[in-house]
């Protein structure tokens, strides 16, 4: 119930964004009349996907205090590694079984820099701020390496790859929507109703209290941080898809959106505040401003601030409803 009430402003925010993007302000400005139209809400759905997926992960290391600012940077070098691999081997390789090497490939880069990331965090007295901050320029240097930075194209043979990033369900919803729909039931499930999901509120709770109830803190922090990456690397082929290639420099600023999608949808700072329901209402808000700012000729300049305006406020309310918890 109470994660219910904690919901209610953030779809009362969706209604109204949903609201104002297509019919406007009266006298002012006549909206976007194409806005409700099935293809353009399926289209904003396909923007968020890789954003929300992202954000998933980037709740697990809010709620249990720490951060991880790589993931941007280990979405281009999940991205280059399993294009690379796809590469390998001319035209007779691309089989099924080489799709398999290649995402085994990616997601084994991803849960390296999350296993890292996590014993750093766990056994060393280093901010997380600064063990992802280091992981993500390694990350970012690494995806340049490949292909001496230039982009690498997909393989027109890679159907299955291409599929999805851009492929649909019955010819109606994109596959990264599936995706993205299908890890976040996943990802609520186990933080909501498994004894893993309460460890993790007790430690962003209150991480001693945690120790002397007998939570395994180590485990638990190197586990949210390789799930975290795990979910970077599932991001960062659905991007590679989209785009038809990998592209070294892609993800810049991805981590600040994910960051911005938890915290919009309620999860706090300070640790052990937060839900993955917040965490779609936030990815889905970000990117309703996204496209009605885009769709409405507003300049990108202002859409930055838009969107910065967007995070003091929520961060601001979450300081407020911590003052009047304390």
């Amino acid at each position: 119930m109470r994660v219910g009430k904690r919901l209610l402003p953030l779809l009362a925010a969706v209604a109204i964004l949903q609201v104002l993007f297509r019919f406007g302000l009266p006298g002012v400005w006549a909206g976007i009349p194409r806005f409700w139209d099935f293809e353009n809400q399926l289209d904003i759905a396909q923007q968020i996907s890789v954003n929300a997926i992202l954000a998933f992960g980037m709740t697990l290391t809010i709620l249990i205090g720490g951060i991880d600012l790589s993931v941007g940077a280990v979405v281009a070098l999940v991205g280059t590694t399993t294009v690379y691999v796809l590469g390998l081997g001319g035209v007779e390789a691309q089989s099924t079984w080489h799709l398999l090497l290649a995402v085994a490939a990616g997601l084994g880069v991803a849960a390296l820099f999350g296993a890292f990331n996590g014993l750093c965090a766990a056994t060393t007295r280093m901010p997380p701020f600064i063990i992802t901050l280091a992981t993500m320029w390694v990350a970012r240097g690494a995806a340049l390496r490949f292909n001496e930075g230039r982009p690498m194209h997909v393989p027109e043979q890679q159907t299955l790859f291409l599929a999805l990033g851009n492929g649909r369900v019955a010819g109606t919803v994109p596959i990264p929507v599936v995706v993205m729909g299908v890890l976040f039931v996943l990802t609520a499930v186990l933080l909501h109703r498994t004894r893993f999901g309460q460890h993790l509120y007790a430690m962003g709770g209150n991480r001693e209290a945690a120790r002397y109830t007998g939570i395994p803190l180590v485990r638990r922090e190197v586990a949210v941080y390789v799930l975290c990456s795990l979910l970077t690397g599932v991001a960062g082929m659905i991007h590679a898809s989209q785009l038809y290639s990998a592209e070294p420099a892609s993800g810049v600023g991805f981590e600040l959106n994910a960051i911005a999608a938890a915290v919009v949808g309620g999860t706090s700072f300070t640790g052990g505040i937060g839900t993955m329901g917040g965490t779609l209402l936030g990815a889905i808000i970000i990117g309703i401003l996204d496209k009605g700012l885009n769709q409405a000729g507003v300049h990108y300049s202002f859409q930055y601030m838009v969107k910065g305006l967007v995070i003091l406020a929520a961060v601001y309310l979450d300081v407020r409803r911590q003052s009047k918890r304390a």
